[in-house]
């Protein structure tokens, strides 16, 4: 088959094809201006998934801080608890033949009483008195002749109070009997 083409029909073809490439050009930029779009798109999803999961961490890290704090506080609220009602139960005991009080005396003077000789002694620490010292027994001078002074009381039911339990030596007074 035989085909003859004219001018006009070269110059028709010619002017299609020239359209057809401005077309294909157009629809080219087009997608690569889209196919940008959805990378930058994808870069900014991307980066933001990225800070999101470092948020998360982070919130972890702090949940779990939180948690491991509440879980100390709890345990200390719970021995705090455990000593509130051991401490009301001696209270409402009270007091027992042979319970002993110390008395920590300054300069003769009543400064704290403690529920130990040990809680004394550590209290003098705190006022520089040095916390390895050793502790001796008192002789006759007065009270007011030391610097501290520890005296133990102890409760006797009959009287319903405390005394001491190393009374003092007697004195004699000027020759009366």
């Amino acid at each position: 088959m035989i085909r003859i083409v004219t001018r006009a029909r070269l110059a028709q073809l010619e002017d299609d094809a020239r359209t057809a490439t401005e077309q294909a050009r157009q629809t080219s930029v087009a997608a690569d201006e889209a196919f940008g779009r959805h990378v930058r798109e994808l870069f900014a999803v991307t980066d933001r998934a990225e800070r999101a999961e470092a948020v998360t961490d982070e919130v972890r890290a702090m949940f779990a801080r939180a948690i491991e704090e509440l879980s100390d506080t709890q345990q200390e609220v719970l021995l705090k608890d455990i000593e509130i009602r051991r401490l009301r139960e001696e209270l409402e005991r009270g007091p027992m033949a042979g319970d002993t009080l110390t008395v920590l005396m300054h300069h003769g003077e009543p400064h704290a009483v403690y529920a130990s000789r040990d809680d004394a002694h550590a209290d003098t620490a705190t006022h520089g008195y040095p916390p390895d010292h050793v502790w001796t027994r008192c002789d006759e001078r007065p009270a007011a002749a030391f610097m501290w002074r520890c005296e133990a009381f102890v409760y006797n039911p009959g009287s319903n109070g405390f005394h001491r339990a190393c009374p003092p030596a007697p004195r004699a007074l000027g020759g009366a009997a």
